[in-house]
């Protein structure tokens, strides 16, 4: 209760800073990062809405020779390990990631590299001085993997909104508890109010551990003050004991080494023991047989490099046509921008400036749109991504997806039919799964013709996995296009109206998700329309989430 009262403290200081800092999204985020470091909690600001606002709280400051650079530090797809513990202001250091913005000022990190390795394709390298930070710091468990639960806590929170939200509104604090499945670890949430105006209502959402690691570490840490002179003079002890016993061998398998250095396979190593020993001599004369094998393959290497060379003649390709495809898609909602600015700029009929400020917004969201997809496809051919598997309802996903496409349904006068035996579920990463099904769900009603049914059909196959198949009723796809529909900025209607296509890099996403899944994906016409499918391992537990 300690805790829990200090916390409480605690955020109505946070109240004052925030209202001092404003708008300023850089003081927002060190206040953010700053508060979860203090506190040892994963924090989020919502809005009025209660949605999670989009802000980093870690983030790194680097001057290059020629800029100031923002590095971002994400929650998802980060692991605690890949930050080096000791990272101060005034270090150089070089950083791997992807530019968020048209200026190179603002990178997502993706690793912090310490030594000379490859740089991987489609990531950008700079190096810098660190001029300002913001990392976890005395925080236990994971924060990294903390942080990405309060999407989840939040979720199984908002059902209770309802009772709640007249104490938020004024100015009290709410308190509830929430479990992690995946973990069974208990945490405390707390959500308070940190503005009351019209437009800009903020909530703050603190979500903090009830399992006492820290005081067990503690704990530890004092009969480890004891310990230390007993295993210090035991290992003393043993060693003396042992070295003469260790010794031995030693030499006689330093031997054996050498002659290996020198590529001579013909001698095998003395010890025929049972112990360590001989198993390492066996091990060495296994070695010396593998080299003599591998020298007499590496004629056949020459071939595999060219494969390599061809493949990267074909990567460069590839990167010629992205480039092509992202000038082409910006171009038109660039031009129609351009345009309806310049009407603007002359001076048009006053009731002609909404319609045109209308324009430009929404050829700014079709470009924003395009921009994040083709972020989240670059994270994807980086490897960038990592699943978060679970026991996951397919049944109930699938449903909940295509209950969120309601509208859409009704402006074609379509209707859908979920064909379900049974709840089935599936061992996946949910956000990810769910991301597929809206994005094919999304294609089939956007080539579906009016007042025909989209068929859903989740089932069970004999191999131990779930299938499920989305079908529409429409023009059916022409043979040679089947395979290229997963491409990057394929469009099967060339010629098709702007507004009623997306940013042509939906299928494409799906096609990264279903393979880290390893999952038996597909499109085939028939005699209706178009129907994709894809698998997943079916999970015989109880859902997760």
């Amino acid at each position: 209760m300690s805790k829990i009262h200090a916390l409480e403290q605690n955020m109505s200081h946070f109240e004052d800073q925030y209202e001092q800092v404003g708008s300023n999204n850089q003081q927002v985020s060190r206040l953010l990062g700053a508060f979860m470091n203090d506190n040892d909690t994963s924090t989020s600001i919502l809005n009025h809405r209660f949605e999670r606002i989009s802000i980093n709280p870690y983030f790194l400051e680097l001057q290059t020779d020629r800029q100031a650079i923002t590095i971002r530090v994400p929650a998802d797809g980060m692991e605690l390990g890949a930050i080096p513990n000791g990272i101060q202001i005034g270090d150089t250091t070089v950083i791997d990631g992807i530019f968020m913005d048209e200026d190179d000022t603002v990178m997502q990190l993706v690793a912090i590299q310490q030594k000379n390795e490859d740089l991987v394709n489609g990531l950008t390298r700079v190096k810098g001085k660190i001029t300002d930070l913001m990392l976890p710091e005395q925080r236990s468990y994971n924060p990294l993997y903390q942080d990405t639960l309060i999407d989840e806590a939040l979720q199984d929170w908002m059902p209770k909104l309802e009772q709640y939200e007249s104490r938020l509104q004024d100015g009290l604090l709410v308190q509830a508890e929430w479990i992690d499945n995946w973990s069974g670890v208990q945490y405390a949430i707390l959500i308070k109010s940190l503005a009351h105006s019209e437009n800009t209502e903020r909530y703050l959402f603190v979500m903090t551990s009830l399992q006492p690691v820290g005081e067990a570490v503690e704990i530890l840490k004092k009969y480890f003050v004891y310990l230390t002179p007993v295993i210090i003079m035991l290992t003393i002890i043993l060693s003396l004991i042992y070295s003469r016993i260790v010794s031995r061998p030693l030499v006689t398998l330093n031997r054996a080494a050498a002659r290996l250095a020198k590529l001579d396979f013909t001698m095998e190593p003395e010890i025929h023991s049972k112990d360590e020993f001989g198993e390492l001599s066996r091990n060495l004369n296994a070695l010396s047989q593998n080299l003599d094998t591998t020298l007499k393959e590496l004629t056949n290497m020459n071939v595999k490099l060219q494969v390599e060379m061809e493949e990267k003649r074909r990567s460069e390709q590839l990167r010629k046509e992205l480039i092509a495809n992202i000038s082409h898609e910006l171009k038109t909602p660039l031009g129609i921008v351009k345009g309806f600015a310049e009407g603007l700029q002359d001076g048009v009929a006053s009731d002609k400036k909404d319609r045109y400020l209308n324009h430009i917004v929404n050829e700014t969201d079709r470009m924003n749109a395009l921009i994040m997809d083709m972020l989240e496809l670059s994270k994807f051919e980086v490897k960038a991504i990592h699943l978060t598997l679970r026991s996951v309802s397919m049944t109930n996903l699938v449903q909940n997806v295509a209950d969120s496409f309601s509208h859409q349904l009704e402006e074609k006068h379509l209707q859908y039919k979920l064909n379900k035996v049974e709840e089935l579920f599936v061992k996946a990463d949910s956000r990810r799964i769910e991301q597929v099904v809206l994005n094919l769900l999304s294609n089939a009603i956007r080539h579906a013709v009016e007042n025909s049914v989209i068929s859903i059909s989740i089932e069970r196959t004999y191999s131990g996995k779930v299938v499920t198949v989305i079908e529409n009723a429409g023009p059916p796809i022409a043979e040679d296009d089947l395979n290229r529909v997963w491409d990057q900025f394929y469009r099967i209607e060339r010629s098709r109206d702007r507004k009623s296509g997306g940013t042509g890099l939906g299928l494409a996403i799906v096609k990264h998700i279903l393979e880290l899944h390893d999952s038996e994906f597909g499109v085939a016409n028939t005699n209706q329309g178009v129907a994709f499918s894809f698998t997943l391992y079916e999970s015989r537990g109880e859902p997760h989430e």
